[in-house]
C-alpha cells in the first residue's frame, strides 16, 4: 500500500498551499485534493492501491507543537535548497524524514483514537 502525506505548505492560511507526499514522489497544490490529484497522476498501477493522510497544523498528543515547528523549518530550508539545486545536509535531511515518519506515525495513531472513539 502507497501511503501519501498531505501536508499545508506554509503556517501562513493567506497563501498556503499544501504538498502531497509518497516516498520520493510529490506535488504541491491550491488544495488538499489539487496536490493529491497531481501526486496520484505520478504513480504507477501497483501503487495504485493508497492511504490518505491530511494533517492540519493543531498540535495533539501524537505530533507536539515542537515537532511541528521544527518540520515546518526544515520543510522551508529543503524547499530553499531545492530552489537552488542545493541539498539539505545529512544531518537535516535525516530529521526532516524522521518528523515525516513520525507525523505518519502521529496519523495512524489518530486514525486509531478515532476509530475507538466512534465504537464507543
Amino acid at each position: 500500500m502507497t501511503m501519501i502525506a498531505i501536508l499545508p505548505d506554509s503556517i501562513n492560511e493567506a497563501d498556503r498551499n499544501y504538498r502531497a507526499i509518497a516516498g520520493n514522489k510529490e506535488s504541491v497544490g491550491k488544495t488538499a485534493g489539487e496536490a493529491l490529484d497531481a501526486l496520484t497522476a505520478q504513480l504507477s498501477e501497483d501503487e495504485s492501491g493508497t492511504l490518505v493522510i491530511v494533517r492540519h497544523l493543531r498540535p495533539d498528543r501524537f505530533f507536539t507543537a515542537e515537532q511541528q515547528n521544527r518540520l515546518a523549518g526544515l520543510m522551508s530550508r529543503w524547499r530553499s535548497a531545492s530552489a537552488v539545486n542545493e541539498d539539505l545536509s545529512p544531518e537535516e535531511q535525516a530529521e526532516l524524514e524522521s518528523l515525516i515518519e513520525a507525523e505518519l506515525q502521529a496519523a495512524t495513531l489518530r486514525a486509531e483514537a478515532a476509530l475507538d472513539d466512534s465504537e464507543k
